[in-house]
C-alpha cells in the first residue's frame, strides 16, 4: 500500500479583485499609450493617420468610461468624490487634446498627451496600492473628514 504524503497551506490563497474604477482607468492608460505608438506610426506609415485617428475616438470613450466609473464607484457608499474630480478632468484634457489634435497644433498636442499619460498613470497607481479600497468606501470609514 502506498502512503501519500499532503501538506496543507494554512494561509489563504491571495486574490485581488479588480474595481469598474480600476478596470477603466487602466484602459485610459492604455487607450493612450496606444495614441503614443500610433502617433509614431502617423510619421513612418500610410495607416497611421488612420490609427491614430480611431484610436482618438477610443481615448475619448475610455475618458468618459472612467466618468461613469468613478460615479458609481462613489454613488453606491457616498463616499469620497475625489475619483469623480479625477475622471473629469480627464475627460476636459481629452476634449483639449481632441481639438488641437484637429487643429494640428503639435506644440501644445504632443505635451498634453505626454501629460495625460503621466496623470493616468498616476491616477492608476494610486488605485493600485494597499488601502486604497479602505479610504474610498462608505461614510464613516477610513480618513477622518475633520
Amino acid at each position: 500500500m502506498a502512503t501519500q504524503a499532503t501538506t496543507t497551506n494554512t494561509a489563504a490563497p491571495r486574490t485581488h479583485r479588480f474595481s469598474f474604477l480600476q478596470i477603466a482607468t487602466a484602459l485610459q492608460t492604455l487607450t493612450i499609450f496606444t495614441q503614443a505608438v500610433s502617433a509614431g506610426l502617423l510619421f513612418t506609415t500610410a495607416y497611421g493617420e488612420v490609427l491614430h485617428d480611431v484610436g482618438a475616438r477610443v481615448m475619448y470613450g475610455a475618458s468618459m468610461l472612467y466618468v461613469l466609473a468613478a460615479v458609481l464607484a462613489w454613488k453606491p457608499g457616498g463616499g469620497s468624490t475625489r475619483q469623480i474630480w479625477y475622471a473629469t478632468g480627464f475627460l476636459a484634457l481629452a476634449s483639449a487634446q481632441v481639438a488641437v489634435g484637429i487643429a494640428h497644433i503639435s506644440s501644445v498636442h504632443v505635451p498634453l498627451g505626454v501629460l495625460m499619460f503621466g496623470l493616468s498613470v498616476l491616477a492608476l497607481a494610486r488605485q493600485a496600492r494597499p488601502g486604497h479600497q479602505a479610504r474610498s468606501g462608505p461614510r464613516g470609514q477610513g480618513r477622518s473628514t475633520r
